[in-house]
């Protein structure tokens, strides 16, 4: 990893913890705030000890803009948890063959960039 890819992925991973040390959960409850802090601790520590032997630059800025997109929408939201797409279940496609399997090829394109690596920790 190049130095200034290193500082940024650092000043990430220390970004969330300030963030998590500071969290209020929208209900204002005590025993919610702390859940909350506890699941954006275990996030992070999960997502970037799985990442951390990554070395392909495009892979990196892509884990990078993910992180940043979480960031932003959870504050923005007021919700440490990934916000769920909305699309209906499979509801455009038939049950078998090729229409099915390009509803899939579909959904799996367009998946935000903020869930890409909550299905694979989950």
């Amino acid at each position: 990893m190049i130095p200034v890819t290193r500082q940024e992925v650092l000043g990430l991973y220390r970004k969330i913890f300030r963030i998590a040390k500071k969290w209020q959960s929208a209900s204002g409850q005590i025993e919610e705030t702390i859940k909350e802090k506890e699941y954006i601790k275990s996030e992070a520590k999960t997502l970037f000890r799985k990442n951390k032997n990554v070395t392909d630059p495009k892979l990196i800025k892509q884990c990078i803009e993910e992180c940043e997109a979480r960031i932003e929408i959870g504050l923005h939201y007021n919700i440490p948890y990934p916000r769920p797409i909305h699309l209906p279940p499979m509801g455009l496609a038939h049950k078998q063959g090729r229409t099915l399997r390009h509803q899939e090829k579909l959904r799996k394109i367009s998946k935000p960039i903020y869930l890409k690596s909550h299905d694979e920790v989950s």
